[in-house]
């Protein structure tokens, strides 16, 4: 009797359909897949078990090899985005000229059947596909393959038959090989009964002509893919995981500001009440992530003065960083800014704007924070009885005190500090921005974000880590969805270009993200705070259609530069006091803002970080790129002068080839900029880019047949 089969319908490529069988039979690689017995070598009677092994290992005649992604052999998941397509490829290659079939199998992680997506041959040994992960979640992912003796016999009896040669036994073989699909596991009902009337047709069938025409039929074709024998089927040894993000995780705007200076007068602390009111700004410049600081209640111990001042005066706010007072620690709003109440209704506004609310995540402890006393040991303490001051060198932090995640703290200290997060999601928060990573145990964010992401997959972690390149990858691999990056301090077209070419063709492009930040509360530019106006257009035309995520620190869009003499530090710096901003000043960016903002949200190729390509333009003070989509239905191209100080002109090559145009082919051009319409006639134009004018042009490029009436941004 035939074993009742668990059918599960595939997606197919090229008219290819599969289904799976009885997971019992077929359910992952070994050892979680166990192979029908009929395709594994026998072993003969009475020989030692020993012998499983080399039956397993004659069975994977097929190598599957050259996974991608595959992060550091498998340790760490691939990152995806839930809803849109994911690359995956593998050297898949026997050692015979049998045809092979490839598969990749997946499935959401935590249950036991598998989908499988036919693969196909692109070249040199080298499979690929596509699928989409529908939801935002945890996959599994892995490979099979096989001998196809149908497709084999297919190819060389036509041949043969072609060359005037004798089939008879060619047919024969071809018959054998349907009623083997016929009594195959992988055949489904339907497929028996078609398998079981070509059969009967070929009785009546005298001719071989006749007999090759049924045998060798598309029809039959199509249903020995689907059931034939799995001859030497071999699976990859792993099973590989891939998350899938929710869409945020990979393309986002971050607005980032202090809440305490939104009343509008630096004498009165601001509230979440003035922040509601400044909502619609953060709204209308186009931005999706409002980002806060701690809004924790600050220490009073050695707190901090006005310019990072070691002793503070009558009034002076202290740093936000300083976490913990008489009023509460981690989850604890300062009172100033207002209650629980408050915060909550802040929430609800900023939804309705349709931005999200980002908090920081930091983990170090003002001397008043309540864990010191209630926990001492989770904290380092000197020989003499003192608490250890944060440290830096040749920065020293006297506000605050680190955690200690060893010793007596573990694993107290770890599960207070998920609940800390657990405790603001609770309140509405979706989105961490995490202090200073790279100091604490790679194991602790495994550990925390792991235990959040299998409750809440749809929080997004974002590490602040301005680290070694190692480290920086590392914090994405062990779960950040998003990562700081050197974006703020590459300036020269070279560096530009081989850092964005790490990022978006190296392995790191399949578990970092980066997020450029323009300027930060602790980082103001060397660059920005020499180049006016023109070099804050230049840097955030460059960070917001570079990267997926980008951000801006409030200031930056009236050009704030005024530094600590030497320093890459803010003069009179939010951290330490509380400020009054007027974004409208003249010669602010609001509207070039907008524009970035605008063109992100409204074209397809920008939205993608991977697509990025950089061209010729022949002059090191023009950086030239461009992103498109796989169609070619969006195609931007982007000019930005690097020289604030300068005009600057270059000749520069059109990428006619990726269109499929000659080198001398018109080309019809969109300038996004002013909404003007023109062609450009051959390979090779010039630009002329004045920084005090414009340092910046983008062009859409319209296809041949492609629709032209596409509107500018900010049409």
């Amino acid at each position: 009797m035939k074993t009742p089969m668990h059918s599960i319908p595939v997606p197919s490529r090229g008219g290819k359909h599969f289904v799976l069988v009885d997971e019992k039979k077929a359910s992952a690689a070994k050892p979680l897949f166990r192979r029908p017995a009929n395709l594994r070598p026998r072993k003969p009677q009475g020989q030692p078990r020993e012998l499983d092994a080399l039956c397993d290992l004659a069975a994977n005649r097929i190598a599957i090899e050259g996974v991608s992604p595959e992060i550091d052999g498998g340790r760490f998941p691939a990152k995806c985005v839930a809803g849109e397509q994911v690359l995956i490829e593998a050297d898949i290659f026997g050692n015979a000229h049998d045809r092979i079939v490839a598969c990749l199998r997946y499935r959401p992680a935590g249950t036991e059947s598998w989908t499988e997506q036919p693969m196909i041959l692109l070249e040199n040994d080298r499979w690929s596909t596509t699928i989409v992960l529908g939801e935002n979640r945890l996959y599994q992912f892995t490979f099979c393959a096989w001998h196809d003796l149908y497709a084999t016999w297919r190819e060389e009896v036509a041949k043969k038959h072609t060359a005037g040669r004798n089939i008879a036994l060619e047919l024969e073989e071809g018959r054998r090989l349907l009623q083997s699909a016929a009594r195959s596991d992988w055949a489904g009902p339907d497929d028996v009964a078609e398998l079981e009337q070509v059969l009967a047709s070929l009785e009546i069938l005298r001719a071989d002509t006749q007999r090759l025409a049924l045998l060798g039929s598309d029809a039959v074709a199509a249903v020995m893919s689907r059931a034939g024998v799995r001859t030497n089927l071999s699976y990859y040894h792993k099973v590989l995981e891939i998350f899938a993000d929710r869409k945020t995780a990979a393309f986002s705007a971050w607005y980032e500001l202090f809440p305490r200076s939104q009343s509008g007068d630096p004498a009165r602390h601001g509230t979440f009440d003035d922040v509601i009111a400044r909502l619609p700004y953060v709204r209308d410049l186009g931005f999706d992530v409002l980002y806060f600081p701690p809004i924790h209640p600050i220490g009073e111990t050695n707190r901090k003065g006005r310019n990072n001042s070691l002793k503070a005066e009558l009034g002076d706010v202290g740093s936000p960083y300083a976490i913990g007072s008489e009023h509460g620690g981690h989850d604890a709003i300062h009172p100033e800014l207002g209650s629980f109440e408050d915060f909550h209704r802040l929430m609800a506004a900023a939804r309705r704007h349709g931005l999200e609310v980002a908090i920081d995540f930091a983990i170090q402890c003002s001397p008043d924070h309540p864990w010191i006393k209630a926990h001492p040991e989770w904290f380092d303490w000197r020989p003499d009885g003192s608490l250890e001051f944060a440290e830096s060198p040749p920065k020293k932090y006297e506000d605050i005190v680190n955690v200690n995640f060893h010793s007596d703290a573990f694993p107290g200290l770890w599960h207070a500090l998920r609940d800390i997060v657990l405790f603001w999601i609770g309140h509405g928060v979706k989105i961490f921005r995490v202090d200073n990573p790279h100091t604490k145990p790679f194991a602790f964010w495994e550990w925390m974000i792991g235990e959040v992401r299998s409750r809440h997959p749809e929080i997004i972690f974002l590490a602040e880590g301005f680290t070694r390149p190692k480290i920086t990858k590392r914090l994405a691999k062990v779960g950040f969805n998003q990562s700081y990056s050197y974006f703020t301090w590459r300036n020269l077209k070279r560096e530009l270009e081989e850092y964005l070419t790490e990022l978006t063709q190296e392995e790191c492009r399949h578990y970092m993200r980066p997020n450029f930040f323009t300027n930060t509360p602790d980082i103001n530019p060397i660059y920005l705070q020499h180049s006016g106006r023109p070099g804050f257009q230049a840097r955030l035309i460059l960070a917001g259609t570079l990267g997926g995520n980008y951000g801006i620190y409030n200031g930056f869009e009236i050009c704030e530069a005024e530094a600590v003499p030497g320093k890459e530090e803010y003069l009179n710096s939010e951290k330490y006091q509380i400020r009054a901003w007027n974004m409208d000043e003249p010669g602010n960016l609001q509207w070039d803002i907008g524009f970035v903002n605008r063109l992100r949200r409204n074209h397809k190729s920008l939205q993608d970080f991977t697509s990025l390509a950089f061209y010729n333009a022949w002059n090191d003070n023009i950086i030239y790129y461009g992103k498109r989509t796989a169609d070619l239905s969006d195609f931007l191209l982007f000019h930005v002068c690097l020289d604030p100080h300068s005009a600057q002109g270059a000749d520069f090559e059109v990428p006619l080839w990726e269109l499929g145009l000659t080198d001398d082919a018109p080309v019809e051009v969109e300038d996004m900029v002013t909404g003007r319409h023109f062609t450009w006639h051959g390979k090779i134009q010039h630009i002329h880019l004045d920084p005090f004018y414009k340092p910046y042009a983008v062009w859409r490029l319209i296809s041949p047949g492609a629709h032209a009436g596409q509107s500018r941004p900010d049409a």
